[in-house]
């Protein structure tokens, strides 16, 4: 048998689904299972008006036919991109299933109700925390933050804590969705969604 040969009998054929929002909750709940920490992590670019980019890794919190949801403080480095130039990239890579998903699309800020729903589900110290961290801001040490961790965890006492007027969510809505999985000979599998009319159209890539 040839290398040309072997090499093509390990390349993936994955059968294409009409829906890949479909196709990626199976991934991550494969991935739920298979990842040791932050299944849900996933690589965040933001670009400035005039195009400068910046990368950093947040959690996934929510995914549905609408769109891919992180939430953040409104006020940091990258809330403040998204809101002069609202379009992003995000990249999921699973090193123990030997995949990845790019996602490209608009922003859109998710809905109060939405964003208090997910604020009240958080522990009630990353609640506190919301408060406390100036996210993206100058700190000449760590007990600034100790500090204002400690005053909001006295204003607060055991009463309710409301969601902060700069923290919410974003939802990344895909023109473009793709789906890559680990080839033998760097022979991989790519597959690219594109939403059309009601619909998905698929096209295979070249690796």
């Amino acid at each position: 048998m040839t290398d040309d040969t072997q090499a093509a009998e390990h390349i993936p054929m994955t059968p294409a689904t009409d829906d890949p929002i479909e196709k990626f909750r199976g991934w991550l709940a494969e991935a739920e299972a298979k990842e040791i920490n932050n299944h849900n992590a996933m690589s965040l670019a933001t670009a400035t008006a005039d195009g400068h980019p910046s990368v950093r890794m947040v959690l996934l919190k929510d995914v549905d036919a609408r769109g891919f949801v992180f939430y953040t403080n409104l006020e940091s480095r990258k809330g403040g991109e998204l809101a002069e130039n609202p379009h992003a990239a995000l990249c999921f890579h699973w090193k123990s299933l030997d995949r990845q998903v790019r996602v490209e699309g608009a922003v859109q800020p998710v809905d109060p109700a939405e964003a208090d729903a997910y604020y009240e589900s958080r522990h009630r110290s990353s609640r506190i925390g919301a408060w406390a961290s100036r996210q993206s801001r100058p700190m000449k040490t760590r007990f600034d933050l100790e500090k204002r961790v400690a005053e909001f965890t006295a204003k607060f006492h055991v009463g309710a804590i409301p969601r902060p007027d700069f923290w919410s969510g974003f939802r990344i809505v895909p023109s473009r969705i793709e789906f890559w999985t680990e080839g033998a000979f760097r022979l991989h599998e790519r597959l690219v969604y594109h939403p059309v009319d009601a619909g998905w159209e698929v096209e295979r890539l070249f690796p």
